[in-house]
């Protein structure tokens, strides 16, 4: 390389010239970049037609991504180029090896609104949680951030209509953190997951902006439509709809498809809610008991 760049991670020893380094991942993406595209092979074929070590191959993927939106903290400066580009498409060929062109190339466009989007999740966290003393702790050191950032990433594949990687890519966030969120889901910004273990956060969802959940929350499937032979019914709205400025306490459950929490509402710890809640209110776990919040 003539541009050798430095990452925190890295101490070195890699194909790119630098000296010692033992971080499996930052050197991975140094071979991506270094190594001639002739070089570059696709990978052998695994079960039903997607590549073998597939896993391990969305976990690199997410690994350049995270690097390329936030290099001093989570790899190496791949820049915004044909570097960045070429990182990428390689990650995606190893995954999708038929179709990886136009999907790394749009989700290469896609990272600066993926950015946007986290620096107001990352925003919200730091406001949110008095324990919190920067943005950079609630970007290293909070699982919640590292489940929103990966569903966000998913997200994008998923509106593509790209299939397994959004799902593979939010189940490794669900492996880490205990935070599984389908990249189905429609989140707002300023959106934070406090503590997070046990939060789930289905298909259908939509979720407005500046929501805060704590750990334990579900937003869930009431129940199941089902066709004649007995399968769920597929590509309906299953789950609840909440809207902005809403707080959700531990171990609350908010199901089914026509649920809608409104605007400034708050739910308390460990209440079940299957029908909707009007805008402005507070809902207590003790028997679903609501009175009006004053909201200034």
């Amino acid at each position: 390389m003539k541009d050798n760049f430095v990452s925190p991670l890295c101490y070195g020893g890699c194909m790119c010239g630098q000296n010692g380094c033992f971080d499996p991942v930052v050197r991975f993406q140094h071979q991506l970049i270094c190594l001639p595209a002739e070089r570059r092979r696709k990978p052998a074929g695994g079960l039903h037609g997607f590549p073998g070590g597939i896993i391990r191959q969305t976990a690199e993927l997410l690994q350049t991504l995270r690097s390329a939106m936030y290099p001093n903290m989570f790899g190496c400066n791949l820049g915004n180029g044909a570097r960045l580009r070429n990182a990428v498409a390689d990650c995606v060929m190893r995954v999708l090896p038929d179709d990886y062109q136009e999907i790394s190339d749009r989700l290469v466009d896609s990272l600066t609104d993926i950015k946007a989007a986290l620096e107001t999740d990352a925003q919200a966290g730091y406001e949110g949680d008095p324990a919190a003393i920067s943005v950079e702790e609630i970007m290293l050191a909070y699982p919640g951030f590292e489940a929103i950032s990966i569903y966000r990433i998913a997200h994008e594949l998923y509106k593509m209509k790209v299939p397994i990687l959004p799902r593979l890519m939010t189940e490794i966030a669900h492996r880490n953190t205990g935070i599984d969120i389908h990249p189905g889901a429609t989140i707002g910004r300023y959106f934070f997951i406090d503590h997070g273990t046990g939060v789930v956060i289905g298909e259908t969802t939509v979720i407005g902006e500046h929501v805060k959940l704590y750990q334990g929350v579900t937003l869930g499937a009431r129940s199941f439509e089902v066709n004649a032979d007995g399968t769920p019914v597929k590509g309906i709205k299953r789950h609840p709809d909440i809207g902005n400025n809403v707080v959700i306490y531990s171990g609350a459950t908010i199901l089914g498809g026509n649920t809608v929490i409104g605007d400034n509402c708050v739910i308390g710890g460990n209440v079940w809610l299957t029908e909707s809640v009007e805008p402005g209110h507070t809902v207590y776990a003790a028997h679903a008991e609501t009175r009006r919040r004053t909201v200034k």
